[in-house]
């Protein structure tokens, strides 16, 4: 089922999908070949942050996590400056500077990411703030992990966003697992999204395999913040194919998850979900689906030769970008 949604915005999902896939099995290969140190791989988990950003506007603004590149192209990011920064060079997005975990741009709406898990909820909420106070209408997002979801930072931050009623979306990426934890073994409630209801604020529970499901309830929640009705918690239930990162080969899958559970989530693709829904429901052919995918595939490979061919930032760079005003190198 593709509901009313447009031809334009499915295919735009399916697009960004695409990109987040090709773009994220181009660093497993790079990572493989020793040109990109350990990153954290968002496949599996594409129809989360693509779904959610495709309900929100552009002036809308997004955080993320250490799980950072999906967010950002979803959001409809440079693929060119975000593959310059995790190869350290001056093109990307933070000069080289920041890495893999902290690509911003706020042309886009994408307030950046953080490796510390749980910081950027009060971030989204802040924003979300700045929304109500300056009297705009723009909503802010966060994405989060089951990890994160038991920081006291995100439970400070949603409970603030219900008290002063703030146009702010908390989207919990429920991969399952927390590096090698089960949520099940740390989440004293059955969902994340039951959580809600201490803070008097819908709590939504979404497949976050399937992309159009997670488009309709964003789309709900961006109209009750842009209505003034205040924020949402949306549990999205999804699963990481590979593990924590690359660079901890050493920690086997089998230790904490069998295989024939990554077996069973993998039938489930979301990039193959998207594509039946569009096919079956006749709004493209396989052959328009198929040509969506070359062409990311082939925008992602120029990216990776233009981050290959981007210098390094210059030892001038070093203090530079750090405070307000230009630190005095003596």
């Amino acid at each position: 089922m593709t509901s009313n949604i447009s031809k334009d915005v499915l295919m735009l999902m399916l697009e960004r999908m695409w990109r987040i896939r090709h773009f994220e099995l181009k660093l497993t290969e790079m990572y493989s070949a020793g040109e990109v140190g350990g990153v954290h791989l968002y496949i599996g988990e594409e129809a989360v942050a693509v779904g959610a950003c495709a309900a929100m506007d552009d002036n809308d603004y997004i955080a993320g996590n250490h799980r950072s590149h999906g967010h950002p192209i979803a959001k409809g990011a440079n693929l060119k400056k975000a593959m310059a920064e995790i190869f350290g060079r001056i093109d990307g997005y933070c000069k080289g500077k920041g890495g893999s975990m902290h690509l911003a741009d706020f042309s886009v709406g994408i307030l950046g990411e953080s490796g510390i898990v749980g910081s950027s909820v009060p971030v989204a909420t802040g924003a979300g703030l700045a929304s109500k106070l300056e009297g705009k209408n723009f909503v802010s997002a966060v994405f989060f992990g089951d990890g994160a979801s038991n920081q006291g930072a995100c439970h400070e931050a949603m409970n603030l966003a219900s008290v002063w009623n703030l146009p702010v979306l908390f989207i919990c990426e429920n991969n399952q697992y927390a590096v090698t934890t089960s949520y099940k073994d740390t989440v004293a409630v059955e969902h994340i999204s039951d959580r809600a209801q201490a803070y008097n604020m819908p709590g939504v529970l979404v497949d976050g395999q399937d992309a159009i499901a997670m488009y309709e309830a964003t789309a709900q929640a961006v109209e009750r913040a842009r209505n003034g009705e205040g924020p949402t918690l949306i549990e999205a239930l999804t699963y990481r194919f590979e593990d924590h990162s690359l660079g901890l080969e050493k920690i086997r899958k089998s230790e904490y998850r069998e295989d024939s559970e990554i077996d069973e989530w993998r039938m489930r693709d979301p990039l193959d979900l998207l594509t039946k829904s569009i096919v079956d429901s006749g709004t493209a052919t396989q052959a328009e689906c198929d040509a969506i995918s070359a062409a990311a595939h082939a925008e992602v490979e120029e990216a990776a030769d233009f981050a290959r061919n981007s210098p390094f930032p210059d030892e001038s760079e070093l203090y530079k970008d750090m405070f307000a005003s230009e630190m005095p190198v003596v």
